[in-house]
């Protein structure tokens, strides 16, 4: 007779077996930002439409995200918030672990200057007493399924070229996909280069609502 434990356990493995994989790691943080198509994961994830889509096969195998059909196109959502805390969770794990993932951190993802970022908290009480911009510099289709209430959208493909938008008597804050994004860092540089008063805010739309904070949705 099978062993009841060894066969929970098996399917456990089958999960982690399915999280081994860089790519597919990064198809799971970009679905943290919302549902999106097969096309525009594999443009945002750099990978081909194919390679893309065996990834997502494999997570949607073990229930990590569920799809629905629109016409010609699939489009892909984490299947619940456990999964997003699954990925934060193997996120820090790694990064108390591994000095590897410290370096990197300590490298590429601080703040600039060695400026303290803004927390949500904070950020959530100056948005209500009007005393900062706030900027999302994700895709515009990240900034459509959940944003910041009262956040602009600027991507940061855009940011150089739509300065001239951004008041300089206003203290402005940036926030991307989350902890590990690049996006904000790279727009709060940009903005200071240009004398501006910028700091980022280190989480993402995800862990704000996890705060209690609302959410808005909508096109820019």
């Amino acid at each position: 007779m099978a062993n009841p434990k060894t066969e929970l356990f098996d399917q456990f493995a089958r999960v982690g077996r399915a999280l081994a994989s860089r790519s597919r790691l990064l198809l799971m943080d970009l679905l943290s930002q919302g549902e999106k198509s097969v096309e525009t994961l594999a443009e945002q994830a750099g990978l081909s439409v194919p390679n893309a889509s065996n990834h997502l096969r494999e997570l949607r195998t073990v229930s990590l995200v569920r799809t629905r059909r629109a016409g010609q196109h699939i489009y892909y959502r984490l299947a619940s918030p456990n999964v997003h805390a699954l990925l934060r969770s193997l996120q820090g794990v790694a990064h108390e672990s591994l000095a590897e993932v410290r370096e990197l951190v300590s490298e590429f993802y601080q703040d600039p200057d060695g400026l303290e970022a803004v927390d949500a908290e904070t950020l959530n009480r100056r948005v209500q007493e009007g005393e900062v911009i706030v900027l999302d510099v994700r895709p515009p289709d990240e900034y459509a399924a959940g944003h910041i209430p009262g956040a602009a959208s600027l991507p940061i493909s855009e940011l150089e070229h739509r300065l001239r938008e951004l008041p300089r008597d206003r203290e402005i804050v940036a926030y991307c996909r989350g902890p590990y994004c690049l996006f904000s860092r790279q727009a709060v540089e940009r903005l200071r280069s240009h004398g501006l008063r910028a700091y980022r805010m280190e989480e993402g739309v995800a862990e704000w609502e996890e705060r209690g904070f609302p959410v808005a949705a909508g096109e820019p």
